[in-house]
């Protein structure tokens, strides 16, 4: 498996559960094995098996949680 590593702009994390809801909705995308989150920064790095999962599946489950969210270029 070829890992691959991709960051994400994430806007309205305002505390420490907001963190655990982005990492928490990250994880359950199959495919993805490893997000850290950094509130300050508004950034997610995400580790994952691009043949598994997509970038739009990212963007889909942070979305889902209730933040705005963007691929970094």
């Amino acid at each position: 498996m070829t890992e691959q590593t991709l960051t994400l702009q994430i806007e309205g994390m305002t505390c420490e559960h907001c963190v655990a809801a982005v990492k928490n909705a990250l994880m359950r995308v199959r495919g993805v094995t490893r997000a850290d989150v950094d509130q300050k920064a508004g950034r997610a790095t995400v580790t994952l098996d691009p043949q598994q999962v997509a970038v739009e599946d990212l963007v889909e489950a942070v979305e889902e949680a209730g933040y705005e969210v963007s691929p970094e270029a």
